[in-house]
């Protein structure tokens, strides 16, 4: 039998930045990673001279120190500072992000109803994320952008949502706001600027594999059970692992099935991502870092251009579609059939114009937006209890079963490694 003092599953952001705030001399550890690299989503594809991401991974850093250490340990990697334009299609024009606050931008009949409907808005203490847009934007702000985009995202009714589902992610804005902002344009969010580096976002997973031991990352392994009571995890090769602590950023209910404890899945729900990246033979829009789309008739509800970060000669893109919870895993014929589909509705967009394309990747996130409530947020802080009392660790954005930036995992698991320092 092996033995380690930490053992971590996956070798992703969370993971892996436990072990470099962890103290030098503590670090008897073994990783456990199911895929045959690491990184988890924060994974780039270098195909026909483009890069690509499994979707959009860019660092809004808060911290400099974070920042700094990692492009510490990028040498030679060039890492672009980007300050974000985002657009929103809607109808025949765009109009710029958030929604809320640029109404103005709208036709005059549209304007006026929303600047009326934000006035006269519902009250009451809503109870779902969809009260919530209502009651404090209106039904004309709502309906035309944030419930049938947020829909798309998602793909659930958002009625089932917590009030609070994406937290200070959520561009909220008051009626002062919205009203300055006819006169003084203030578009400032979380994300108002970004880092990415020229070799994609594995830069920075790269950075935070640079000081530890590959032989102690177990590659296309995965963690099948794990005894609470004798404290050993059970890999699908038969390696049996002891471990003084577990540190987990696997899905929380995948976590939870492999220990055993008694979990309700409707608790546990999220959306799928199907993520296709697509190469162009020539440039396409030239200003926007990414646009979001609400429309019903159009497949995608976002579409990302790694063109206009690198400042290439060729369209390079991303496209998002959001996938039920419960929606099958699309065949090959299917995917097919979803690439066609995206490229008719870029046309139809006029984000392609006679472009030929001469690449294409697919990549289908599951999970990808986990569904938020009461109920599930107040489940995980029980089972993590739990299992804290048991010394297995869970983090990270799935293993938190919550929204959060990439940023927000590295201080969440430097926070638990200084825990373990202190512990010694």
């Amino acid at each position: 039998m092996d033995s380690t003092r930490f053992l971590v599953i996956g070798a992703g952001i969370s993971g892996l930045s436990f072990l470099n705030w962890l103290e030098p001399a503590l670090r008897d550890f073994l990783v456990v990673e199911a895929d045959s690299e690491i990184g988890g989503y924060c994974k780039t594809v270098v195909q026909d001279g483009f890069v690509w991401d499994y979707s959009g991974h860019f660092f809004h850093f808060k911290h400099p120190d974070i920042e700094r250490y990692l492009v510490e340990r990028m040498p030679g990697q060039k890492v672009l500072k980007v300050d974000k334009v985002s657009w929103i299609r809607h109808g025949d024009r765009y109009i710029d992000f958030p929604f809320q606050k640029n109404i103005h931008q709208l036709p005059h009949a549209e304007f006026l109803d929303c600047l009326h409907d934000l006035y006269f808005r519902p009250e009451g203490k809503p109870q779902s994320f969809r009260d919530m847009l209502y009651q404090k934007l209106g039904r004309g702000i709502a309906e035309r952008f944030l419930v049938p985009y947020n829909e798309k995202l998602y793909a659930t009714d958002l009625a089932t949502l917590d009030v609070d589902a994406m937290g200070r992610f959520f561009p909220h804005a008051d009626i002062a706001d919205i009203i300055r902002n006819f006169r003084q344009a203030d578009n400032a969010s979380y994300n108002a600027h970004f880092t990415y580096p020229e070799g994609g976002a594995i830069q920075y997973v790269h950075a935070l594999a640079k000081d530890l031991d590959p032989q102690r990352i177990l590659l296309g392994e995965k963690v099948t059970a794990i005894d609470l009571r004798q404290k050993v995890a059970t890999t699908s090769k038969g390696r049996q692992i002891r471990y003084e602590q577990l540190i987990s950023s696997a899905p929380f209910p995948a976590l939870l099935a492999m220990t055993g404890l008694a979990w309700d899945p409707t608790l546990y729900t999220a959306n799928k991502v199907l993520v296709f990246n697509l190469g162009f033979d020539r440039k396409g829009p030239t200003e926007p870092h990414w646009i979001y789309y609400a429309a019903r008739d159009l497949v995608f509800y976002r579409v990302g251009f790694y063109d206009n970060i690198f400042g290439a000669d060729r369209m390079s893109m991303y496209v998002e579609i959001g996938l039920p919870a419960d929606a099958a895993n699309p065949s090959a014929d299917e995917i097919e059939g979803y690439r066609e589909r995206v490229l008719a509705d870029l046309a139809k967009v006029g984000v392609v114009d006679g472009h030929h394309l001469v690449s294409h990747h697919h990549v289908l996130l599951d999970p990808a937006y986990c569904h938020i409530t009461r109920r599930s947020q107040a489940d995980v802080a029980d089972k993590k209890a739990t299992l804290g009392a048991a010394n297995v660790h869970s983090i990270g954005r799935y293993g938190s079963w919550t929204y959060c930036s990439i940023e927000d995992n590295i201080v969440e698991a430097r926070a638990l490694a200084a825990r373990m320092n202190a512990i010694g």
